[in-house]
């Protein structure tokens, strides 16, 4: 039987890379730079599965081959994909659930910690040979043992974010769009709270919802208002529930005081002012950035791109509705 032709956007860990070889006549983008429409379009005539990780897929794209079946992402989130055309199209289209939930309430940690304790920033300050004494007041942060967390979604991710925040013996609050049993609520030992209270309450606002069009902007003007100006505000789910251009005005005039994203709402772009701020920590989205992560991720992506090309049903495929 043939091998299944496969066009992959970036190269990955060699592992996947071999195994991808192994499965499927396998080309590949050599650069890391995301991919424009018509290079996507070249790139995949002929195949029959698209590996795609982070590139914008619409219609035009998909278009370009009636003989494409499949666009396995790599990642949990899919927006940049225009999965009703897909869908429309008879394209599966997958995504690697599960196998991120503990490096990315790792990163929300890291984030958290790091703003509210002005790691970077005291770094930057050291590298920058300004330090020649030590007083009291030198970097001061805020609290986090005792402070009040709160959640916004409680997914795997947030539930692992709350694991984490009990060694921290935090109050942690919680809104998410099916609230919980007040058993469960008791047992996890979490309190429910509509947004607006959420954000009043809490020094720390984790994000952790889904990024559709009831959740872009989530966080805007009016909401950053409600928060204290000591609280901080922590992004590890998608960019676009944050309005940026909303969140770079409430740190400019101290409304909060201070953010963790890993996450933007124009990647690779940010809020120009972003930049210069001290008081936010600005990874570059490496959420997900372990060696067993990224090979999970990798490897998982590679099985669901090699079933769909097979015309098999994708073990995680966010469209199953092509094969009823």
């Amino acid at each position: 039987m043939a091998k299944p032709k496969i066009y992959l956007t970036h190269p990955l860990q060699l592992e996947c890379m071999r195994f991808l070889e192994e499965h499927s006549e396998l080309e590949y983008n050599r650069d890391t730079r995301l991919l424009e429409s018509s290079e996507l379009a070249a790139g995949i005539q002929g195949k029959q599965g698209l590996y795609n990780l982070s590139s914008v897929i619409g219609a035009e794209v998909m278009d370009s081959n009636p003989g494409l079946k499949v666009i396995a992402n790599f990642g949990v989130g899919y927006n940049h994909i225009d999965v009703a055309a897909a869908t429309a199209r008879g394209i599966a289209v997958t995504n690697t659930p599960g196998v991120l939930t503990n490096t990315t309430a790792d990163i929300a940690w890291v984030l958290l910690m790091d703003v509210a304790r002005r790691v970077s920033e005291g770094d930057r300050w050291v590298r920058a040979r300004n330090w020649v004494d030590w007083h009291p007041n030198l970097f001061i942060g805020a609290d986090i043992t005792g402070a009040t967390l709160g959640l916004v979604g409680l997914g795997r991710i947030g539930k692992a974010v709350l694991r984490r925040a009990k060694g921290f013996d935090m109050k942690v609050l919680y809104w998410n769009r099916t609230r919980l049993s007040k058993a469960d609520e008791a047992e996890l030992g979490i309190q429910y709270a509509d947004q607006d209270a959420l954000y009043r309450q809490s020094d720390f606002v984790s994000l952790h919802v889904a990024l559709n069009e009831g959740t872009r902007h989530l966080m805007g003007e009016r909401q950053l208002s409600l928060m204290k100006p000591t609280a901080f505000l922590i992004n590890t789910t998608r960019g676009p529930v944050v309005d940026e251009k909303a969140l770079v005005k409430a740190l400019q005039e101290k409304r909060i005081a201070g953010a963790g994203l890993d996450v933007f709402e124009r990647e690779p772009n940010l809020e120009s002012e972003l930049y210069e701020m001290e008081n936010v920590v600005i990874p570059p989205h490496i959420g997900s950035a372990t060696v067993g992560t990224r090979l999970k991720m990798g490897m998982m992506a590679a099985r669901n791109c090699i079933a769909g090309c097979l015309g098999e049903r994708p073990p995680n495929i966010v469209n199953p509705e092509i094969y009823d």
